[in-house]
């Protein structure tokens, strides 16, 4: 009998054993386990699963603030050309039939257009002075159509920008940032009008990066560009004027000019250049308090940077200081007197060291047409003051 017992106990602990393993590990536990995972899945925030299936990110949300502040801008501009007569300078045509045979002044109504945004609540615009500057007729146009009459509250020729008023309020408006702080590799969004495709009443959109700061270009058609920012972003005729902005939807620049590559080029090669923030908002503060045409001073001589070589070569024994290398004919500072080869030292008892402190000198001075400025120059080992009295830059 006790044969019998210990295979029977053995047979009743192991079916025992099995129904145990089966209750805990069954496939019954693991469908359980699955549903449990997917239904804590579908649990998470709704909010999550949107911002991991959503197409938004920094760029567009930038876009969305700075987009309503953009603006198109319309110009129409007189040129002005002598026809000269089919007798030339024959003296009896030109006097007995003057309206006739004589010379004439021919105006031509130019329209052309770029972009702008605008700066505060209450109407200020803000473009390139080569888009608006001089403008008989200036029609700006928002991005929701509306379009406006601009006044032309000032402009300066030197740094091109220029300063727009519509008679709007409660107007969308930038918000500047410091373009001091811009770092290479960042990203750059340019907004604008280029080639007048402002479609739709929206502003064409560029992304690209700051390939570069502290870019010098003077002179340019009279006009001195300091520490402007490089990007890649794509920049047309007609983009300028329109903002760069940072990734924060701040404006850190203005679109100003490119390089095409080749003189018979005209689109975007990808080396674009704005105005920095930080300068446009020293020189619009400045135009709202001179008005209308007051800041476009005329001095018309330029410098360069004095390296020990060139020190050497005019027997100059510093390289603090800017060369004189050229000089407008008939400008203010061929009239004081400066002449080629000599070195500015000071603007109105200001110490200069090279060209972007004379720059730097020249705006805070805040000159008018018509103000003088004192100039100290070393010319042929002897210091030297000449007074330059300002004239209006001509167009």
């Amino acid at each position: 009998m006790s044969k019998l017992v210990r295979p029977i106990l053995t047979i009743i602990i192991g079916i025992m054993a099995g129904i145990y393993l089966y209750q805990e590990f069954g496939p019954h536990t693991r469908q359980q386990t699955d549903t449990t995972t997917v239904a804590a899945v579908y649990a998470k925030p709704v909010q999550e699963t949107q911002i991991a299936t959503s197409r938004s990110n920094a760029i567009t949300e930038a876009v969305k603030m700075v987009r309503p502040a953009v603006v198109s801008i319309n110009v129409t501009k007189v040129k002005k050309y002598i026809q000269r007569s089919p007798f030339g300078n024959d003296p009896f045509f030109s006097r007995y039939f003057p309206e006739i045979y004589g010379d004439r002044i021919i105006e031509q109504p130019i329209q052309s257009l770029g972009s702008g945004f605008i700066i505060s609540e209450d109407g200020y615009v803000v473009t390139n002075e080569h888009v608006a500057g001089n403008a008989e007729e200036i029609i700006v146009v928002m991005s929701d159509g509306t379009q406006l009459s601009a006044e032309l509250i000032g402009s300066d020729h030197v740094s091109d920008i220029s300063l727009l008023k519509i008679d709007k309020k409660g107007l969308p408006s930038v918000k500047f940032g410091d373009s001091d702080k811009m770092l290479i590799g960042e990203w750059a969004i340019a907004l604008g009008n280029p080639f007048g495709l402002f479609v739709n009443n929206s502003p064409t959109v560029t992304v690209g990066v700051i390939s570069a700061i502290n870019r010098d270009f003077s002179p340019m058609e009279g006009r001195v560009y300091e520490d402007m920012l490089q990007t890649d972003a794509a920049i047309n005729p007609g983009n300028s004027g329109g903002p760069l902005c940072n990734a924060a939807g701040e404006v850190v620049g203005m679109n100003t000019f490119i390089y095409t590559g080749s003189s018979g080029s005209s689109g975007s090669v990808g080396v674009g250049f704005a105005i920095p923030a930080n300068y446009i908002e020293q020189v619009i503060k400045k135009l709202k308090t001179r008005g209308k045409g007051d800041a476009e001073i005329w001095i018309g001589l330029y410098g360069t940077d004095i390296n020990p070589y060139i020190a050497r070569m005019i027997h100059y024994n510093s390289t603090q200081g800017v060369l004189i290398k050229r000089i407008e004919k008939n400008s203010p500072a061929e009239k004081a007197g400066i002449k080629l080869g000599d070195v500015l030292l000071a603007l109105n008892g200001i110490d200069v060291s090279n060209t972007q402190a004379v720059g730097y000198v020249i705006q805070s001075l805040e000159l008018l047409v018509g103000d003088k400025l004192k100039v100290k120059i070393w010319r042929n080992g002897k210091i030297q003051e000449k007074l330059i009295i300002l004239e209006k830059y001509p167009h």
